[in-house]
């Protein structure tokens, strides 16, 4: 089992804690990450994207020109593809781009996510984020203290209203708790700063 020390808010050692093997310790499935990853980014579109066929645009009731005789071919309406202002062939319509990933494969990346966060020495695990007030210079002090990297996800247990808020003016920042946190934020944010109480809420949940 891995060993990390954990820290208060002035960077100081309180303690240490073992981190599974099981969760933090497995050698990252890569495939498992991608497959998640291309997952929620389609689960995050809106699919709102629209054109209009010849049949919903406005005009074209009249033909162009007659049949015969004019040495051009033949048109019904101004309103066909060819046509500036005509309607688009197979042009996108509002859809879905949700689907579905296997539960095992959602926790296996996960869990790649989670070691591979480890085997680059970018878990930081504090005792608690308690503050006396919501006040973003304290947070600011604390990442300072604790060593974090230019970007973060900071991970509690439960609701943390003051260190939420002193959190949320940082855009370098993001909150998140234990049932809420994503493996895309997890390798998009640099460190993965978390409360002890979350680590073992994290490894009850995966074990």
């Amino acid at each position: 089992m891995a060993k990390l020390d954990i820290l208060n808010l002035q960077g100081a050692v309180t303690g240490s804690i073992e981190l599974s093997d099981e969760i933090f310790g497995i050698t990252p499935n890569e495939s498992a990450i991608a497959t998640v990853i291309r997952n929620q980014l389609a689960n995050r579109r809106q699919g709102t994207h629209s054109t209009k066929t010849r049949s919903e645009v406005r005009g074209g009731g009249k033909r162009p020109y007659r049949q015969k005789g004019t040495g051009n071919a033949r048109h019904g309406s101004t309103r066909s593809a060819q046509y500036v202002g005509g309607g688009i062939i197979f042009g996108p319509k509002p859809r879905s781009y949700n689907y579905v990933v296997p539960k095992k494969i959602k926790r296996l990346a996960m869990k790649s996510a989670l070691s591979s966060k480890l085997l680059d020495k970018k878990i930081i695990v504090v005792e608690d984020m308690n503050f006396d007030a919501i006040k973003t210079a304290e947070m600011v002090k604390s990442l300072k203290a604790l060593n974090v990297a230019k970007t973060a996800l900071i991970v509690f247990e439960d609701k943390n209203e003051k260190a939420e808020l002193s959190a949320r003016n940082i855009p370098t920042v993001k909150t998140a708790l234990v049932n809420t946190i994503n493996v895309f934020d997890i390798l998009k944010y640099d460190s993965f700063l978390v409360t002890k109480a979350a680590v073992e809420k994290i490894q009850e949940v995966y074990a």
